[in-house]
């Protein structure tokens, strides 16, 4: 079976559209051809490891097919470029524990300790991030999480919460603010 080379000149938007009304996967493998080295990159830049990034890239789209059928995207690049690094957050955060290495005996104590502080500084950034959400107005803190840990569009979320779509769009804007002035005021 061959596949045909699906036509990567349409805009995104259309290629999304013609996906969800046909179902057709010629027309996201258009979109996935486009931006597989953005996405790559986002993996490789997070993950640091070349295979793994590899198979992030393969997960990401293979949870397109579905998602893209049930969120409303009018912004695909920026869309996707937020899937690809919760993706990979998520799978950090995941193995963090996880991962066992044996060590080779000529390491130096001093490398060990280093990389323990990494993962260390890691934790605490989220358990930080996450104090800092806590500190939002409630609104803020509603459309923050649903935004930005539920990967839900802004519609979604207008739906979701009751709020007028440009209410939706400040209490993000804002909270996006409050949490960056939180986190430089913790750091």
């Amino acid at each position: 079976m061959f596949l045909r080379k699906p036509d990567t000149r349409k805009p995104d938007d259309e290629l999304l559209a013609l996906y969800r009304q046909t179902r057709d996967m010629e027309w996201l493998c258009a979109l996935y051809l486009r931006y597989t080295s953005l996405v790559y990159g986002v993996c490789l830049k997070y993950l640091k490891d070349r295979e793994v990034a590899k198979d992030a890239v393969m997960q990401i789209f293979e949870k397109l097919i579905e998602s893209l059928l049930h969120h409303e995207v009018t912004h695909f690049r920026s869309w996707l470029y937020v899937n690809a690094r919760n993706h990979c957050l998520m799978h950090l955060r995941a193995q963090k524990g996880k991962q066992m290495e044996e060590l080779s005996p000529f390491l130096m104590e001093n490398s060990v300790s280093a990389h323990l502080e990494d993962g260390m500084v890691f934790e605490q950034s989220l358990v930080r991030l996450e104090k800092c959400i806590e500190t939002l107005a409630g609104p803020q803190q509603q459309c923050v999480k649903l935004f930005y840990l539920q990967e839900k569009c802004y519609k979604d979320v207008a739906d979701e919460t009751g709020f007028d779509l440009n209410k939706v769009k400040s209490y993000i804007q804002n909270g996006k603010r409050n949490l960056k002035n939180c986190l430089e005021g913790n750091a």
